[in-house]
């Protein structure tokens, strides 16, 4: 015969239930909670895109880059006699492009670049930290994607509503296009400072030579301008500009682009800083004065300063200059 429980036994076992049923009732809420967060968190995640993914341009426009690139005009002899623009511009295709200069942007600008879908998280946090360290800007968290999305597609203005739609549109970008693509757009259409946009027109502003001429030492130098182009001038701020150079080159032999005995040798090689010659004000001023005319009368002022004229003209300079000698004018 089973023994009577006591009064304190059945409370307690009371008690056991009660608290199960509690416990259980706690976890189911607070997995209630978290399903709750997460469809919420997600609905909101999903309408905040389509608000502002809904009048994104089309990243289609990239499809026909046609930017605008310098109308050039060749005295009897096929020499350069003036450049107009609106622009100082000259595309070139990847393949005229150094493989140094290219590994030289992307150490400086976006070392995860053929890792990351347009937008890149970790370096982001990098290079806030690397800043914070430095006490100033020394490293961008944008990618490469995302500074072509800012020069082709958004304008310059600074919120975080804009840094959304430009994280967007570069997510997009990178899926329509291939890195090679990405990267010509991006080396073409950057501004490097004093007028240049693309590598090629930045080559021959500060060295007076065409990208693939550059050595190293000039390739580094031309990568640590996109962060700021007046900033680290190798005309005006000529010691900005070497540290730059050196920090690029630093960040070349962290990503295994060149040895640390390369890094020196560029390091220490004398850079021949040459200005860009003044065509226009130097070799036949009137009359390339009258071919600017002409054609603009002719075609209208957007084909001169945009369309990349090559102008053939029978000038002959040398004549030139010895009959404004002979008038002294």
């Amino acid at each position: 015969m089973a023994k009577p429980k006591s009064s304190a036994e059945i409370r307690q076992k009371r008690t056991r239930r009660t608290g199960g049923r509690i416990g259980t009732f706690v976890l189911k809420t607070l997995l209630w909670s978290v399903l709750i967060f997460i469809v919420s968190g997600t609905l909101t995640a999903f309408g905040v895109y389509y608000f502002l993914s809904r009048d994104l341009p089309k990243i289609s426009t990239l499809k026909n880059y046609h930017p605008p690139v310098i109308t050039t005009v060749f005295s009897d002899d096929n020499r350069k006699i003036a450049e107009f623009y609106k622009e100082r511009r000259k595309v070139v295709s990847l393949a005229d492009i150094p493989e140094m200069l290219v590994e030289s942007f992307v150490a400086a600008e976006d070392a995860r670049f053929y890792k990351h879908r347009g937008i890149d998280l970790i370096s982001i946090v990098r290079a806030f930290f690397k800043n914070l360290e430095a006490g100033t800007i020394v490293q961008g968290g944008s990618t490469i994607t995302q500074q072509v999305t800012k020069s082709f597609l958004l304008t310059p203005e600074k919120s975080y509503t804009r840094k959304i739609r430009e994280a967007i549109l570069a997510y997009r970008i990178d899926k329509a296009f291939n890195k090679e693509e990405i990267l010509y757009l991006y080396l073409n259409q950057i501004y490097l400072g004093h007028g240049a946009y693309g590598v090629e027109a930045a080559a021959e502003n500060y060295f007076d030579k065409s990208a693939r001429d550059l050595n190293l030492a000039e390739c580094a130098m031309l990568a640590g301008l996109p962060q700021a182009p007046s900033r680290y001038s190798p005309f005006r701020y000529p010691e900005r500009a070497k540290q730059r150079q050196i920090y690029v080159l630093n960040r070349m032999v962290e990503e295994g682009y060149i040895t640390n005995i390369q890094a020196t040798e560029a390091i220490n090689t004398e850079l021949q800083i040459q200005p860009r010659r003044n065509w226009y004000s130097e070799e036949v001023p009137f009359y390339t004065e009258f071919v600017r005319q002409y054609i603009e009368t002719k075609y209208g002022a957007d084909t001169l300063l945009k369309e990349g004229l090559q102008v053939y003209t029978a000038v002959n300079v040398d004549m030139q200059r010895i009959a404004r000698e002979e008038l002294n004018i």
